[in-house]
């Protein structure tokens, strides 16, 4: 009964995560720098990561990209579609996976899961969304788009506003995971077995 369950609340969590996704890719979508969309969705995807842990944390963002790849409206500027691949935004859509795994292993490894532990998986997860998104989005745009040459510095040049906000949401992300992650660990059973 414990594991049936725990299996139901894993889904249960999975699915709130992929739908927070849908919510913050699209929630202030409508502002573009360069390539890029404003959006919340590495603020949704540390959450994940750091209260679910990297295997759950990761599985929700690979659903979120999948319900969207298949064709749902869940990306920024409620797209969708295997057209995606070829998109200049897509680099972050897959590094939200990575974002997620790696800041969930850096809590799940820590022995002291205290507010630097969160700060440090948060920003490391940052700094992977930023490193795979912006590299992928500069080869995309000079290799696979058909438009004019766009320079490295310019495409990085693009990112300065957003990580403004992201920087603000990754402080806070920190926070609310950290106050948080007791609470959504004591009500996994596998967790309470595991301190008894």
């Amino acid at each position: 009964m414990i594991k049936q369950t725990f299996q139901t609340r894993q889904i249960v969590y999975v699915a709130l995560f992929a739908a927070l996704m849908t919510i913050g890719a699209n929630v202030t979508s409508f502002l573009v720098i360069g390539s890029v969309p404003i959006t919340l969705q590495p603020f949704f995807a540390m959450l994940a990561g750091a209260l679910l842990g990297k295997r759950l944390g990761s599985i929700s963002m690979i659903v979120y990209i999948v319900v969207g790849l298949v064709g749902f409206p869940v990306f920024a500027q409620f797209r969708g579609g295997f057209s995606t691949f070829v998109s200049p935004t897509f680099g972050f859509l897959l590094s939200f996976i990575i974002l997620a795994f790696v800041a969930g292993w850096i809590i799940e490894k820590s022995k002291e899961k205290n507010i630097s532990t969160f700060f440090i998986a948060c920003f490391v997860g940052l700094l992977i969304n930023y490193l795979l998104g912006t590299n992928y989005m500069y080869v995309n745009l000079n290799l696979l788009a058909d438009g004019e040459a766009v320079s490295y510095g310019t495409v990085w040049a693009w990112m300065a506003a957003p990580f403004v906000k992201d920087f603000i949401f990754t402080c806070f992300a920190a926070i609310l995971a950290k106050r948080v992650y007791h609470m959504v660990q004591l009500s996994n059973p596998t967790s309470r077995s595991k301190a008894a």
